[in-house]
């Protein structure tokens, strides 16, 4: 398939088709500020926003997506489970407090953010099956055209699947230049799943490398474009995040160059492991 611009959609296995580069929201807590972000976004073609409970700034980003003024129906709006509302009455009423928060009626796409949370850390599979069985109701009834989870390793997905009656549609793990875990990505996409990446560019952390550089130089763009063109090129849904309007339309594009093979795997060679992402089985929160 080829891509050619922001609202350009990746089709999950339920049909639901999901705009192939998102709008990141953490981190993005100063309420004026970022509710202009998400407007900015917006006015820049981005259909597609990831926000999530856990970052404190719904209702901020609710307030930007009701200020563009662009129909709801033509925006791909996801959020994710809050760590501390694991199980079947928690899940329900955090979803409740969510749709309030971001001042929706409906989701496109709702994750468990994390799959074996501190508060939960005994008992998660049993947590986590309490919590998808939520999801598949609120996805019976409409509040939600897709459902999927987040930072999910193997172990993760095998334990959930021995009580879903749905499948998970989608994963979101870190992925970037630097963090290219090639066994969650395939683990998921042999379920079905679509990868989701957030932090594609990894807090610029890779940017001075040498294969990232050269590729930037080769095409006459930015690491920053490079690292997102990457990830759409492995079939993988980028998530950047930006509170400057200026890097927002950056950020977009890249639907006007192609990553060799060659340059591909040099990228792909890149490690940062001391900047990975946290081990799900041993966050502290």
């Amino acid at each position: 398939m080829k891509l050619t611009k922001l609202a350009d959609s990746f089709t999950l296995s339920n049909g639901v088709g999901i705009p192939c580069i998102g709008f990141g929201t953490f981190m993005g807590k100063d309420s004026g500020s970022f509710t202009a972000a998400v407007k900015a976004a917006i006015d820049a073609g981005y259909r597609h926003i990831d926000a999530a409970a856990r970052y404190g700034n719904e209702a901020d980003v609710g307030r930007g997506i009701l200020e563009s003024g662009i129909a709801r129906e033509e925006l791909f709006v996801t959020s994710k489970l809050i760590n501390g509302m694991h199980g079947y009455k928690n899940t329900h009423a955090a979803f409740k407090e969510t749709l309030a928060d971001l001042g929706l009626s409906y989701l496109d796409l709702y994750l468990i953010h994390w799959p074996n949370p501190i508060k939960f850390r005994n008992d998660w599979a049993k947590a986590n099956a309490e919590s998808w069985r939520a999801f598949e109701e609120i996805y019976a009834d409409g509040k939600i055209r897709a459902i999927g989870v987040s930072n999910f390793r193997a172990h993760h997905l095998n334990a959930l699947a021995e009580t879903a009656k749905v499948a998970p549609l989608v994963n979101q793990i870190r992925l970037c230049p630097g963090e290219y875990r090639q066994e969650i990505i395939e683990e998921s996409t042999t379920r079905g799943m679509l990868i989701e990446a957030y932090s594609p560019l990894a807090r610029g952390a890779t940017f001075t490398r040498d294969a990232l550089k050269k590729a930037a130089a080769a095409h006459g763009k930015t690491p920053a474009q490079i690292c997102i063109r990457w990830c759409l090129q492995h079939g993988c849904i980028p998530l950047p995040k930006s509170s400057s309007a200026e890097r927002v339309k950056e950020n977009a594009d890249v639907f006007d160059f192609e990553l060799s093979a060659e340059e591909m795997t040099a990228i792909n060679a890149i490690e940062d492991r001391e900047n990975w992402s946290k081990d799900p089985d041993t966050i502290d929160f």
